[in-house]
């Protein structure tokens, strides 16, 4: 079993968004030492509770900092741009940090409405054009547009030896039929959809269409995780980015509260029921109850990959919380 890190550069509420950019870093640092596959770092826009809405500038930064983990975005919101600057930032980085890049591609606005549109005048039109979107982002890449295209003389330069390796992100049925259609690798973002996932993930198999021979299709599921040497440990960490969720589905957008705080909360009866749902989506348990509940997963699933998203008060309980998992499942 492979396993992957996604970040989303949380906030503390004892931090400044510095602190956990840095912390950011630190934690590709650590999965690079770990073993870990790939580490991701999400987009977001004007969200109080997470740091980083510019991925390809930490890119830059985690790239010269880490010699082996594959990095990249996940995701690049792609509506918001045009596929000619994505496709020349990310040849700059496979240019730097070569067979080191990854480009996830997302249609989500990534913030909220009014973030929606200060980047971009037609959100919705962006999003109804995603399929050329992301056609046009391939032939950047490859190099292979039709001759009598407008855009068959330009290069996203620098053209790098090797090319970024890109991955559609998504949540349902519609993402994975785009995926397989372009023959990309798929990952499934357990942790956002209230969609069977496995009836997602086989008909991305089931539709795949390679673009070089014997491609495989690929395919990767996220989930959120909280490890600690004991289930009782896990369980308190965990209260923290669960009162945290509660607070965003409020409309309560703030940084993540620590445990002495989230215990404090009082629950209503509908956030008690809220509560148990969000944890029905996440692994919670010592590293041995996790190793067994990410097994089942991978059989229900039939993937060999997992990317693991870990929001805890304390960068030291997010550290720590990899690195079990990494002792009990990577060695």
């Amino acid at each position: 079993m492979k396993l992957s890190i996604l970040d989303q550069s949380p906030i503390s509420s004892n931090q400044k968004a510095q602190h956990a950019l840095i912390e950011s870093m630190k934690l590709a640092q650590l999965g690079d030492v770990l073993g870990y596959t790939r580490y991701w770092i999400a987009e977001h826009h004007d969200l109080p509770g997470l740091a980083c809405s510019a991925p390809e500038v930490m890119l830059g930064y985690i790239g010269a900092q880490t010699n082996r983990i594959r990095i990249g975005a996940g995701a690049v919101l792609l509506p918001h741009y045009k596929p000619y600057k994505v496709a020349e930032v990310y040849n700059m980085l496979e240019t730097l940090f070569p067979n080191r890049i990854d480009i996830g591609i997302g249609r989500s606005p990534g913030g909220s409405a009014e973030a929606t549109n200060a980047l971009n005048d037609n959100f919705l039109q962006k999003v109804y054009q995603m399929p050329e979107l992301v056609e046009e982002l391939l032939h950047f890449f490859h190099q292979d547009f039709p001759s009598d295209h407008q855009f068959s003389k330009i290069s996203a330069s620098p053209i790098p030896e090797t090319t970024p390796q890109p991955w559609m992100l998504g949540t349902s049925e519609k993402s994975a039929i785009l995926a397989a259609q372009n023959g990309l690798a798929y990952a499934f973002g357990q942790f956002m959809s209230e969609q069977d996932g496995t009836s997602i993930i086989e008909s991305y198999r089931k539709s795949f269409q390679p673009k070089i021979q014997n491609q495989p299709p690929q395919v990767l599921v996220t989930v959120p995780v909280i490890c600690a040497e004991t289930k009782e440990k896990a369980e308190e960490i965990a209260l923290s980015t669960l009162i945290w969720q509660l607070f965003i589905d409020k409309g309560k957008t703030q940084t993540i509260p620590s445990i002495e705080v989230a215990k404090k909360y009082k629950l209503s009866e509908k956030e008690n029921e809220q509560l148990s749902h969000l944890k029905k989506k996440m692994i919670i348990g010592n590293p041995k109850e996790v190793q067994e509940a990410l097994h089942q997963l991978q059989a229900k699933y039939k993937v060999d990959e997992f990317m693991i998203l870990t929001i805890t008060h304390s960068p030291e309980e997010r550290a720590n919380s990899y690195k079990l998992i990494a002792q009990e499942v990577l060695s």
